[in-house]
């Protein structure tokens, strides 16, 4: 396993739109790997291929809660998040139904430092194959409903910028280009 550079706006690579995995074999294993390590590292809880620059339409999940020192906080989970296979493991994701919205401030590992009330369905239905190519459907809320959200849009060269304001937009696009990442961030909902 390795830690794999993450790609930061304004690389053009993020903009790109992801091609489907079709083929199930160790070497999506392998990515699947580095991408765990990575998002561990960085911190998040959440990475989209294309983030390394893979433009494949992978990603992978862990937004179980954890303490300061990284335990893990199954009183603090649902009892669906307990029965889950954790990290879990994306092939072409695709929301096939969605309710409601709410606001979630948003953090992205390709905009480190950097965070924005964004937009989002509160219950999604996801389908999407897991490391063998088996197809398997689950619904999901609150941060995971979010994390999958926030990773597929970065499968279809999507980031939260896309999802603000114009103005904000353009005012944020603009600072990260003039000044760059904060050396020191805060990791607030890093997806």
């Amino acid at each position: 396993m390795a830690i794999l550079k993450i790609l930061t706006f304004p690389n053009p690579v993020l903009k790109s739109k992801s091609r489907h995995v079709e083929v199930f074999d160790a070497s999506l294993r392998a990515l699947a790997a580095d991408m765990v390590e990575t998002m561990y590292a960085a911190p998040g809880v959440g990475l989209a291929a294309p983030q390394i620059g893979e433009l494949v339409r992978f990603l992978v999940i862990d937004t179980r809660p954890r303490s300061e020192t990284g335990e893990i906080l199954m009183s603090e989970m649902s009892e669906f998040e307990k029965r889950l296979s954790w990290p879990l493991y994306l092939a072409n994701p695709e929301i096939i139904k969605s309710e409601g919205t709410f606001q979630f401030e948003e953090g992205c590992l390709s905009i480190p430092g950097y965070h924005e009330w964004v937009d989002r369905k509160k219950n999604v239905t996801v389908r999407a194959q897991n490391l063998d190519g088996e197809f398997f459907e689950f619904e999901a809320d609150g941060l995971l409903s979010v994390c999958i959200q926030h990773e597929i849009d970065h499968l279809d060269g999507r980031l939260f910028l896309d999802r603000i304001s114009m103005v904000k937009s353009t005012l944020l696009k603009n600072k990260i280009r003039k000044k760059g990442y904060p050396k020191h961030t805060e990791s607030r909902n890093p997806l």
